[in-house]
């Protein structure tokens, strides 16, 4: 995938090779970004699936724990707001959560969030394994993913490998695991989902897994 970097105030796009960043937010910003949810703890696989073939795109994890992150190997959403370590996103509000499924669900995507409950510890220990994995070159979304979760107690069978969709299969045989389709309709050139960004634009996804977008 490429890394596309959205601009604060003008509209987006600059567009750069995906891969090995070696971004590195300074930890002020790090702070300042936390958020913690009230949500359970937790783990989430997001598996972006191609339409209508099923190929898988792109393997990447969402860890609730102390606080919630994303960490997006080799990824290419970016936000101002959000400051990243390598690949790990901070400060995964809601909001923001969407606006990274919004990113990725399109006419030729759409977004698997499969999620398995875990206590505090293993979430945190989710979070270091994920800060400690450093850059992913391009490519290593799932090699990288799976060596994350193989550092994390109770996932230490992650299944090795370029295959999004093996990984996929085999979290979803985990204890207790659920699942959520997100799809919508915007054009792969994801102009709809960059004007929603920057006009700061709420998006959520209903019941039928499709986005609701309103101001």
């Amino acid at each position: 995938m490429q890394r596309r970097a959205f601009l604060a105030l003008t509209l987006p796009a600059v567009l750069a090779a995906c891969g090995a960043d070696n971004i590195m937010a300074s930890d002020e910003e790090v702070r300042r970004a936390r958020y913690v949810s009230d949500e359970p703890p937790s783990i989430t696989l997001l598996t972006v699936i191609g339409i209508p073939k099923g190929e898988g795109g792109h393997s990447a994890l969402m860890i609730n724990g102390s606080q919630r992150v994303i960490f997006d190997p080799a990824g290419s959403w970016s936000h101002p707001a959000i400051p990243e370590r390598h690949d790990v996103l901070y400060g995964i509000t809601p909001n923001f959560k969407n606006f990274y499924i919004d990113y990725h669900a399109r006419e030729t995507y759409w977004v698997a969030e499969d999620t398995v409950p875990v206590s505090l510890a293993v979430a945190d220990a989710a979070i270091r394994s994920a800060e400690a994995q450093g850059a992913t070159n391009k490519s290593f979304c799932a090699v990288a993913t799976s060596q994350v979760l193989r550092r994390v107690p109770g996932f230490e069978g992650a299944p090795g490998g370029f295959a999004p969709l093996k990984l996929r299969n085999w979290f979803l045989t985990l204890p207790g695991v659920t699942s959520k389709k997100h799809m919508d309709g915007d054009p792969d050139n994801n102009h709809n989902v960059l004007l929603r960004q920057k006009n700061g634009v709420v998006v959520g996804y209903g019941a039928d897994g499709h986005l609701h977008a309103q101001r």
